[in-house]
């Protein structure tokens, strides 16, 4: 989302947003049995939740207006390449709290020029709870009633919802979801949907340029989006980094491989997905005893940097929850957010970065929250939201 974008979003007017209130109660992020990483990778990631199990109903409060004074940003305490997060975050106006209130026009009747964002609610057993919503760039809230989507599952009968971080495209123009044998590609300006027969279970989407990557646990399709002609390729829709939209389509595809000690980053050419090199991930610039053990989730390259979520050793546990940033040519850790140990496992997947390099992600009690790596500074954007959220290029 780039500064227009936001402009823009303030200059409409805002509709109500229902009452923030603390998280009261967690739920249960139902991993896959046989795949730890894979497991908070899909079912987790974006996943963000309202306070307690019973939301009560409260008359709606208007946003801020436009001269609303924002408190200023809290620094963290720590500088340097390792950073931690305030211990309470400021909330300024932001134009994705449109979200938490339900939809006012189906798309069909008003699809969008560019989609900033989609959210699906879920309920106690993070199943989805109603319609998906679509955050135009015209600020108004739709649902998304042009198809029906069912739950992805694996061959075990594991099931998700199937929104997930990666289903938008960049430009916000088009949404792509796995179903078990098809993907369901929606052209959002039109309300159009294209179907696309493929074989397996999947599970996961992920958008490089103008070709769609799905796939589930034994293959990966690469699906052109024009044409819709599909073939598989030769790399994991579980491991493999969400491109930078604006590399262009002969960008390499960069992989997460490896486990703890021998973590590295897997460059792979575009289309015919062949290795071009290895660099294996390292801590040189973290101090001692800082290090990334395992990353979780989907990672997101911008420009020559890559910001992932991940288990963390800090200077009190290991297996501390936090979010790495990545020099993605060397493999070098260059700036790590220390989340610490006082957190649900899996609580902080990345979503992906806005256009001035602040790396966006869960941040409880955030539903989404801003980090700039090099100054340190973080932000609330959403509050308490109770499902999963996809954000644009």
């Amino acid at each position: 989302m780039n500064e227009q974008d936001l402009r823009h979003l303030f200059a409409v007017s805002v509709e109500d947003v229902l009452p923030s209130r603390p998280a009261t109660a967690g739920w249960d992020r139902a991993r896959r049995t046989r795949r730890t990483r894979r497991a908070v990778g899909a079912a987790v990631l974006a996943v963000v939740l309202v306070g307690g199990a019973t939301v009560a109903v409260r008359r709606p409060s208007p946003s801020p207006p436009l001269h609303h004074t924002v408190a200023p940003t809290v620094a963290p305490s720590h500088a340097g390449p390792v950073q931690r997060p305030p211990a309470e975050l400021t909330f300024p106006p932001d134009p994705l709290n449109r979200l938490t209130g339900p939809a006012t026009v189906r798309l069909s009747e008003r699809p969008v020029q560019r989609a900033l964002a989609l959210f699906q609610p879920v309920d106690e057993e993070n199943r989805a709870d109603g319609p998906i919503r679509i955050l135009g760039d015209d600020g108004v809230v739709r649902s998304l009633d042009v198809v029906t989507l069912a739950p992805t599952r694996d061959a075990d009968g594991n099931e998700a919802t199937a929104v997930k971080p990666g289903v938008l495209s960049p430009d916000g123009r088009w949404a792509a979801f796995a179903q078990t044998n098809e993907l369901i590609m929606i052209d959002l300006t039109t309300a159009g949907v294209r179907r696309v027969p493929l074989d397996g279970y999947l599970e996961l989407v992920v958008w490089a340029h103008d070709r769609v990557l799905v796939g589930g646990d034994n293959r990966t399709y690469a699906v052109e989006r024009d044409t819709e002609a599909a073939g598989t390729i030769d790399v994991s829709a579980w491991n493999v980094v969400t491109p930078d939209p604006e590399a262009g389509r002969e960008a390499a595809l960069i992989e997460t491989v490896g486990e703890r000690g021998s973590l590295a980053l897997r460059s792979r050419s575009a289309r015919e997905a062949t290795i071009r090199s290895e660099q294996r991930i390292t801590d040189d610039a973290l101090p001692s005893p800082y290090e990334v053990n395992e990353f979780y989730g989907r990672g997101w390259l911008h420009g020559g940097r890559m910001a992932t979520a991940a288990w963390i050793t800090n200077n009190e546990i290991d297996g501390a929850e936090g979010v790495a940033v990545l020099d993605s040519r060397t493999g070098a850790v260059t700036h790590l957010l220390d989340l610490g140990r006082d957190r649900a496992k899996g609580c902080c997947p990345v979503l992906g970065w806005d256009n001035k390099g602040n790396v966006l992600l869960r941040l409880e009690p955030a539903a989404l929250a801003r980090w700039d790596p090099e100054s340190g500074e973080i932000t609330g954007m959403i509050r308490d939201l109770r499902g999963v959220l996809v954000l644009a290029g």
